[in-house]
């Protein structure tokens, strides 16, 4: 069975350990996390829960932004990954 969002930020509080509450971070932020601090394991089960294309969408819409919080090495690791997984304009 797979966990709904807020359930898989809840159980991993070494992704997100400054948060009081996990479960009341938004979608964005839990993806920003797991890109920068998780391992691959914690990224498939995100891809489990949302799917790549949802995560590249939301992904592309914050490393764009002049300013994010993407670490220069992860941002071109995913961007790269993106661009073979999940492709733009093929929805």
């Amino acid at each position: 069975m797979v966990m709904d969002i807020k359930s898989f930020a809840k159980k991993r509080g070494y992704l997100f350990w400054y948060v009081k509450d996990p479960e009341k971070l938004s979608k964005e932020s839990i993806i920003e996390h797991v890109l920068n601090y998780g391992d691959w394991k914690d990224f498939r089960e995100l891809v489990a829960i949302l799917g790549v294309d949802e995560i590249a969408e939301i992904f592309r819409k914050q490393a764009e932004k002049e300013r994010n919080n993407y670490r220069p090495k992860i941002k071109n690791y995913f961007e790269m990954y993106f661009n073979e997984y999940a492709p733009r304009g093929l929805k």
